[in-house]
């Protein structure tokens, strides 16, 4: 799994290595990471012939979404994928002390990650820290090396007023003293210029001596152009993708590559009837895994601007359309390079990415820059997550932490060991399995909690996957009923959006004592019973609706918002801020941030909603007394919908 050093001689052939990211980066790119492991396991063989240097099929946001959204175990499928791929290494992207999370965990987790890892099929780790802080990836670069894998340092590309060659060469040095086995260059976002590139590729071998990888992403259009004078000069392996999974926010295509290099000293040696078979298995699969028909541009040149990377964009997409504004798609964009600029100047990669995109897509969702700072902002700016590059905008910092101050020392020096308390919190410990459910548990404990619940269920009571439920939606609709009543036509078309809320407004309404609710929309009013037999089911709930609105919308080209709220309201209320998952807590097994019937006084938190892989805190704006809660704990709940109410 050695990176011969690339000769800059053309006449000595040195065959380019290529990492495939079909299996990870690609489908995370461009599909939201929706890639099911059944998927995989249907074209790794042909993957495994083609003559790759590694496959990268692991990590990143794939961890995340097996259980979120999927409802996988996610090392089952680097298992599966292992036991077919038999001549090709395995390659997984490691976020140093963050895993596969969104914040720094325990050097014991990372230890028993890697380890478990390893034992399952990783043989080539890419780690990398988001700040480029080394600090926080000597205890994975420690545990790959303890485990026998074969440790790839990484630089996250930026650029900015603090960026430089001499700085990026400064991490690598740093990097090299932890023993790395070779380098690689993280353009996340495809902002990295083919001048630009090659001149950091020799300035990196002629102060290392390591092996150079480049990654980026075809975003800017400059992508396969800067991949060429990468390898001239001096660099031994690029990451590409299969051609129909390759471009817009993806990487390069593979066979462009490969025939590009075929004629020079670099030729790759791929088997390309192999490649022909892959990418006509992806293009026939994509129709059923992309998260939209619409065409996209291309070339987006305004990423040489906001800097988001190609995982980013697509998530970024999928977010605010939960939220029902992805028309504040560009207005979102802007705003992530001013929150990038008062942060510091951090690269755009995870978890930055999430927090300065999440923290960028609330200050347009709420319309007021900065009412709502997740926690994870909160904790960047502690220094929690690392040193940022350059210092915070002081106000900002003031405003936010008030006269608390950030720490100085690596972040993990204060986290205590996790892994001997893992499951104190859990209801039911029969639910976790073995060690590998633990690890899962520690570090996504709502996601991983709900994934063991479902996978406890026999498999004909399991409910559809969140990612099942995304598809119908795409689709466009559900239909409501066979037959409904006269002025609804049968099988009626419905969006989920127009009564999923509702119901759970209905059921949340009907446990705190309030018997009627008032729906809402263009022109008419729909009064729901809420209490016993009378409560609307779901199925009829939206067969009213669906004749109300042919009616309203008959009459009214641009019919308003449904609206849906208490008949019986008691004081003040909190709202949430946006879409996301209710929660009373920071975790399971957690005491409340408020108890029903307490009081609260103005700033307190009193409640979570994740939203955009972020928990925001949300809190009272006002001081009040006997708190009552309106939604439950776990419930998904919609921007503007009344959380909680005092007197």
């Amino acid at each position: 799994m050695s990176l011969k050093k690339r000769a800059t001689n053309d006449t000595e052939k040195t065959p380019v290595r290529i990492t495939d990211t079909t299996l990870r980066d690609a489908h995370q790119s461009l599909w939201a990471t929706r890639m099911r492991t059944d998927d995989i396991l249907g074209i790794v063989e042909t993957i495994d012939r083609a003559g790759y240097y590694s496959l990268e099929c692991w990590g990143g946001a794939t961890f995340d979404v097996c259980l979120r959204f999927l409802r996988e175990n996610p090392w089952e499928r680097l298992r599966k994928i292992k036991a077919l791929a038999k001549n090709t290494p395995l390659q997984m992207l490691l976020r140093g002390q963050n895993l596969v999370g969104y914040r720094n965990y325990a050097d014991d987790v990372v230890d028993r990650f890697v380890a478990l890892a390893v034992e399952n099929g990783i043989d080539i780790f890419r780690v990398f820290d988001a700040l480029n802080d080394t600090r926080n990836i000597e205890a994975a670069v420690r545990a790959i090396k303890k485990y026998g894998g074969h440790a790839q340092g990484a630089l996250c590309y930026t650029t900015s007023p603090v960026h430089s060659i001499e700085r990026f060469v400064g991490y690598a040095k740093e990097q090299q003293a932890l023993g790395i086995d070779t380098l690689c260059i993280k353009d996340m976002a495809g902002i990295l210029s083919p001048t630009a590139a090659a001149r950091l590729v020799r300035a990196l071998i002629d102060a290392t001596g390591l092996p150079i990888q480049l990654h980026t992403h075809a975003s800017s259009g400059m992508a396969t152009t800067m991949y060429v004078d990468a390898v001239r000069a001096g660099a031994g392996a690029i990451d590409c993708a299969i051609s129909s999974m390759a471009g817009f926010s993806s990487q390069p295509p593979v066979e462009a590559l490969a025939t590009i290099f075929a004629e020079t000293p670099y030729a790759t040696n791929l088997e390309f009837k192999a490649l022909e078979k892959i990418a006509q298995y992806f293009l026939e699969l994509a129709p059923r895994r992309r998260q939209s028909n619409k065409m996209e541009p291309v070339i987006d040149p305004a990423i040489l601007v906001h800097q988001t990377p190609g995982g980013m964009i697509s998530n970024f997409r999928s977010q605010l359309s939960q939220q029902g504004m992805l028309d504040k798609l560009p207005e979102a964009l802007e705003e992530v390079a001013k929150v990038r600029e008062e942060l510091g100047w951090c690269p755009l990669v995870t978890p930055t990415s999430q927090i300065v995109g999440a923290q960028a897509a609330m200050n347009v969702i709420t319309g007021e820059r900065w009412k709502v700072a997740s926690n994870e902002v909160k904790n960047y700016m502690r220094g929690m997550y690392g040193r940022s590059p350059a210092p915070i905008n002081a106000k900002l910092l003031k405003k936010i932490l008030g006269d608390e101050k950030p720490i100085k020392h690596r972040p993990a020096d204060d986290i205590p060991p996790m892994l001997p308390r893992a499951t104190e919190g859990l209801d039911d410990p029969k639910l976790v399995q073995n060690e590998e459910d633990i690890v899962s548990y520690v570090i996504y404990p709502e996601p991983a909690l709900e994934y063991f619940k479902w996978r406890a269920l026999p498999p004909q009571q399991r409910p559809k996957t969140p990612a099942d439920v995304e598809l119908e939606n795409q689709a466009g609709t559900k239909t409501a009923a066979s037959t409904g009543p006269p002025g609804v036509a049968t099988g009626q078309l419905l969006k989920d959006g127009d009564y999923a809320g509702i119901r759970a407004i209905v059921e949340a309404a009907r446990g705190v004592g309030i018997h009627e609710l008032t729906v809402r929309k263009g022109d008419f009013v729909l009064t729901l019973k809420t209490d016993g037999s009378a409560t609307a089911s779901a199925s009829e709930l939206a067969l009213e609706i669906a004749e109300r609105r042919a009616v309203a919308e008959a009459g009214s080209p641009k019919p308003a918002q449904l609206d849906v709220e208490p008949a019986a309201r008691r004081g003040k209320t909190i709202d949430s801020p946006l879409v996301g998952k209710f929660y009373r807590s920071n975790g399971p097994g957690k005491p409340p941030f408020v108890q029903e019937g307490a009081s609260v006084k103005a700033g307190d938190t009193v409640c979570i909603v994740e939203a955009m892989k972020l928990f925001n805190e949300i809190t009272a704006t006002e001081d009040g007394k006997s708190v009552r809660f309106l939604v439950k704990d776990g419930e998904m709940v919609q921007k503007g919908q009344p959380l909680v109410d005092y007197v």
